[in-house]
């Protein structure tokens, strides 16, 4: 679950909607990234106290375990045993849009990312390559040359690339968790492309 917004009262409450899985009260979970043992004390659905909520549910959730001032927008309740992936890059399918003052989209470009209820500043690190450029009638001369890296796109280019963030940001593989996996890139407010989470790091690894 996603966590939109928190505060205090009684205990720390989170509230965001259920992408999957059931909470249960009694539940112990993770909030992810920063590992924090949690204990599920009460759930409210609307204003009601209910004893478990799921999919698509938008929920309070009240926990121990954990103070408010330790919970970001963008923090993801997770189970222990299969917890969000918490990293600081991933490869991503980016379709530019329209980027301002027709800049060029090349390694360096830095944007915001806003991915579920995350909000984090980002760069490009590499691009890796660009996908749907016209293919050549002579194939066997595309075989003899490998795929050169891109060392820039322009508006309406598809390209695979490598995105890296400051903080460590829980997000999943578009193909595994869409809700997770999907994202847009702002420049001054205004979104300079969409994309999907195609690679992230092995488990216990924040980078490649």
């Amino acid at each position: 679950m996603p966590i939109i917004d928190k505060y205090k009262d009684m205990g720390t409450i989170v509230m965001g909607k259920i992408e999957s899985g059931t909470i249960k009260k009694g539940d112990s979970l993770l909030v992810m990234p920063n590992k924090a043992n949690v204990k599920v004390l009460s759930i409210y659905c609307d204003e009601k106290e209910v004893r478990q909520a799921g999919p698509a549910e938008n929920v309070r959730v009240k926990l121990s375990g954990i103070e408010e001032e330790d919970v970001l927008s963008g923090f993801v309740l997770s189970s222990i045993s299969n917890p969000v992936a918490a990293v600081s890059e991933c490869h991503a399918q980016l379709q530019i849009l329209e980027l301002l003052d027709n800049a060029i989209f090349t390694a360096g470009y830095n944007a915001v990312l806003h991915i579920h209820s995350v909000v984090e500043e980002c760069e490009i690190v590499e691009l890796i390559e660009e996908i749907g450029t016209k293919r050549r009638k002579d194939d066997d001369s595309k075989k003899k040359k490998p795929k050169r890296k891109p060392l820039f796109v322009k508006n309406g280019a598809v390209v695979v690339c490598c995105i890296q963030v400051n903080n460590l940001i829980c997000i999943e593989n578009f193909s595994d968790f869409p809700q997770l996996g999907r994202f847009t890139l702002r420049t001054e407010g205004k979104t300079v492309a969409v994309g999907k989470v195609i690679k992230i790091p092995k488990t216990g690894n924040s980078t490649f």
